[in-house]
């Protein structure tokens, strides 16, 4: 169980006073940490999407210490969204309302909607109330890439560039908030996180699932992203020690995450046991994608999930990390390894340069 930790006075000025001169602050949440900056400030807005490398379409998430303000950010609360605050903030629950006229482009993409959430974690909520206005951020890490739910995650991916990094341990969910629209009379789930459709169905009827042609962007919402740079392939279970030994049988090394033990002994293969719980194994999916990325593999072996509704978040994210792997398959200059996001980007630091990407079998449905 993660512990969560209360910031000092001292480090909550620093991060108040750095949002107040418009510059970004790291922070935890519940779900993954944050790179934010005062929702209200142009500029600052800004160098989160220069921080990130991305692109200013895609919108950023409102963090607010209490539902009291949301007056401030929406011009409209359907009685849904109000039903679905009550129940799940403070939590791991993003309300995309009808945006109020104030509300900067910048944080919406543009968008007649914007984003909003109230997390739990004690530390955002020590930063929100001290600070007093509203606070944009997505995740923080480079676009497309792995999102961080340690501190030492954030400094990873960000060296000095960012100068607060609020330490709150661990975060307690591991994976990022449900997204859910409460848009023309209609509530659609638009990301899966660990409040599951049934949960919110149960609250308020009706809720539909998947895109739609009138949805708004979201954050997160690429086919490719979620991604390390070794290139990640989806295995179901029984195929994974033979793939594996095929790829390291001409030569390459291979990183494996799966929900058991090894049946066997492999030469040149680093394999992580997630485990079968999936409140265990969302927890840790961000900490061990980066862990096997630094193994200096060439492909990393993800055993599928299952089907139930309660892996859904973790579904979603690992099919994004592989779908990552099969665009620079594609490209005819990609980096093998690279997702297109990174290859904008660079590597991380520190992180594996995989050799050229080989071509893997498609099992098909493949039990």
């Amino acid at each position: 169980m993660a512990k969560a930790i209360r910031a000092t006075q001292l480090e909550l000025e620093a991060a108040v006073e750095a949002l107040r001169r418009g510059d970004v602050v790291a922070f935890p949440t519940e779900t993954v940490y944050g790179l934010g900056a005062n929702a209200q400030h142009e500029a600052a807005v800004r160098k989160i999407y220069e921080l990130k490398g991305r692109p200013t379409t895609q919108p950023l998430i409102v963090h607010l210490d209490s539902a009291r303000f949301l007056h401030r950010w929406v011009r409209d609360v359907p009685a849904a969204a109000a039903r679905l605050a009550e129940r799940f903030w403070p939590g791991p629950l993003t309300l995309v309302l009808p945006r109020a006229e104030n509300v900067l482009d910048l944080v919406t993409g543009g968008q007649d909607s914007v984003a909003i959430r109230v997390p739990a974690h004690p530390m955002a909520q020590q930063l929100l109330t001290a600070f007093g206005g509203g606070i944009a951020a997505p995740s923080a890490n480079r676009y497309g890439h792995v999102s961080p739910t340690r501190a030492e995650h954030v400094r990873d991916e960000f060296g000095e560039a960012i100068r607060v990094v609020l330490d709150g341990g661990e975060c307690k969910v591991g994976l990022e908030s449900t997204i859910v629209a409460c848009l023309n009379g209609a509530v659609r789930v638009l990301r899966p996180g660990q409040i599951t459709l049934t949960q919110l169905r149960r609250e308020v009827g009706e809720v539909l699932s998947g895109g739609a042609p009138d949805a708004p962007r979201m954050p997160g919402s690429p086919v490719a992203h979620y991604a390390p740079v070794t290139p990640v392939r989806l295995v179901p279970g029984g195929h994974i020690e033979g793939l594996a030994a095929e790829l390291t049988g001409g030569g390459r090394r291979v990183a494996v995450l799966a929900q058991r033990p090894p049946l066997g002994t492999f030469r040149h293969v680093t394999w992580v046991n997630a485990g079968t719980r999936v409140e265990g194994y969302a927890h840790d999916l961000y900490a061990h994608l980066r862990t096997l990325d630094k193994a200096g593999a060439d492909w990393l072996l993800v055993q599928e999930v299952p089907a139930d509704e309660r892996w859904d978040a973790v579904r979603d994210r690992l099919a994004r990390a592989a779908a990552a792997a099969t665009t620079a398959a594609a490209g005819t200059t990609a980096v093998a390894g690279t997702s297109a996001a990174a290859a904008s980007t660079g590597p991380r630091a520190g992180a594996a340069t995989p050799a050229a990407v080989t071509p893997l079998p498609d099992f098909g449905d493949a039990p």
